[in-house]
């Protein structure tokens, strides 16, 4: 959070980066950068890295703005408008001799840029780089946003982005205190190359305890948002939340999931139009994955706001140096008051992320320590779901206790969280007796329940097409009145609302609807 240098407004900056060429950063910039704009704020977007400057392109402008670095220090480089109304572009420098961008050598270059600004929102589309730079402009935005791909270069790199953040986070720390930094320095080039923070810090606690106490609260101060793109299959869908719990286990940092953007033409057709996606195709899929992930965006600002900017509290590093689960309950993640049926889901979701082969793992997590976090899963499988081992296991674990007072910590998703918060909050505003239940309202009350259409398909038997109909209120995909109404008075038990009001007044203006379409074919 950045306090304009007028005073008149509070901005706040978003980084995307993190990842490959290629993934969906500009994709995720530009239209992040439209749906603020569509909510009435200032918006500027700006390419941090040169030579890769492409937000002009699916902006409407032929070419990208560009200015010599004097005007820049002279402060003559000024945001040009784009197609999108509150939506402007920030100008590059480059060199006119060789009509070649220049590469800044520090962040600073565009913190002074960034400063100048009496904006609502600034996003950084920082590209592929790992410069200090880049890694600098990331660590000090509000929300920093990695994007990857299901596919193993991408989500290797996104690890490494992490690693390298965590790495220039340190160096800033020891920048004054130079034979500690030198150690540090010493330790990690004795370590394995690319060897994760957790392994760093029980290697610095050798030489000196101190140095490793910092190094260790450095970890802690490293947080990072996650995006996956390009989802093709149903299993891309949990690549987020699988990346999140390995990141947290085997890196000792938060990379909190915010959602996903599906593969999807309508992308690919809108960069040839030039436009971007949410205004040249703001119905589909990939669209409204997008304006999903803004939502949560705009949910963790308001919670940073609440706490004063503070980050949320998170595990103690002791918890999280990379050591396995110190509890069966742990290694599956559920509490000690955790049913058969939610054990059984916890012990196939474990599976499912430390298989051989699983994507999640790509260049983290070491065969000998593959199996034995395999092994675990299997003993937990076997103990809990045995009543008598499991009561046996819980007396010799939990002497002191009993299973009622102690939930095991459980890995969170802040973002999810902030969004719930948020919608719920407006839900409490919009629903009384005199609502009327759209699609659009049913699904925000799904969405602030943390419920997906696939669980309320296995509950209530009623077809996966059925219920995206009734949400997007597709009624030529829907059945005849009579049914219409039965499966909305059942997705409304399954909700906790009033069914008769739902039913009535959703199916009410099915018929307005449907009857203003028939007087318009007349």
């Amino acid at each position: 959070m950045i306090e304009s240098a007028s005073g008149a407004r509070t901005r706040r900056v978003i980084a995307v980066g993190g990842g490959r060429g290629g993934v969906g950063k500009t994709l995720l910039t530009v239209n992040l950068g439209v749906y603020f704009a569509q909510l009435g704020r200032e918006v500027v977007v700006c390419d941090t890295d040169p030579f890769g400057s492409n937000l002009h392109g699916v902006l409407g402008l032929e070419t990208p703005p560009l200015v010599t670095s004097e005007a820049l220090e002279e402060g003559k480089a000024k945001p040009v408008s784009t197609i999108v109304p509150g939506l402007r572009l920030l100008p590059t420098a480059y060199d006119p001799m060789t009509a070649t961008p220049i590469r800044p050598n520090r962040g600073s270059h565009w913190a002074r840029q960034i400063e100048k600004l009496d904006v609502d929102y600034v996003l950084l589309n920082l590209g592929a780089s790992t410069t200090a730079s880049t890694l600098d402009l990331f660590l000090q935005a509000d929300v920093g946003i990695c994007v990857t791909a299901p596919e193993p270069l991408a989500i290797e790199t996104t690890y490494r982005f992490c690693r390298a953040l965590y790495l220039r986070v340190l160096r800033r720390a020891l920048t004054k205190e130079r034979f500690k930094l030198r150690l540090v320095e010493r330790v990690i080039a004795a370590l394995p190359p690319l060897a994760p923070p957790p392994a760093i810090v029980a290697e610095i606690k050798r030489y000196d305890d101190g140095v490793a106490k910092v190094a260790a609260e450095e970890m802690l101060s490293v947080a990072a948002h996650l995006v996956v793109g390009q989802t093709r299959l149903r299993s891309d869908l949990d690549l987020g939340m699988s990346m999140h719990v390995i990141a947290e286990r085997f890196l000792g940092i938060s990379l909190d999931y915010l959602g996903h953007i599906e593969h999807d033409d309508a992308v690919w057709l809108t960069v040839r139009r030039r436009q971007p996606l949410l205004i040249d195709s703001p119905t589909s899929k990939s669209a409204r994955n997008i304006e999903r992930v803004a939502r949560r965006i705009l949910a963790l600002l308001a919670a940073q706001s609440t706490r004063g900017g503070a980050l949320p509290a998170r595990a103690p590093v002791a918890q999280r140096a990379g050591a396995l689960p110190a509890t069966l309950y742990e290694v599956l993640g559920v509490p000690r008051t955790g049913a058969d049926d939610e054990i059984r889901r916890a012990v196939k979701r474990q599976r499912e992320i430390f298989r051989e082969g699983s994507l999640p793992l790509c260049s983290v997590v070491a065969p000998e320590v593959l199996q034995k976090v395999q092994a675990r899963i299997e003993e937990a499988h076997d103990t809990l779901l045995d009543p008598v081992r499991r009561r046996a296991y819980d007396l010799s674990t939990f002497p002191d206790d009993t299973p009622a007072t102690v939930v095991p910590q459980r890995s969170s998703n802040a973002a999810q969280v902030a969004e719930l918060a948020m919608l719920q909050a407006e839900l409490a505003r919009e629903i009384n007796a005199e609502t009327q239940f759209t699609g659009a309202l049913l699904r925000k009350v799904r969405e602030s329940q943390g419920i997906e259409i696939t669980e309320i398909a296995q509950r209530t038997k009623i077809n996966v097409a059925h219920l995206n109909a009734i949400e997007n209120e597709s009624f030529g995909d829907l059945p005849a009145l009579v049914y219409v109404q039965g499966f909305v008075q059942q997705v409304a038990k399954f909700l906790k609302l009033d069914p008769a009001q739902v039913a009535k007044t959703y199916t009410r203006r099915l018929r307005d609807i449907s009857l203003g379409r028939a007087r318009g074919s007349g």
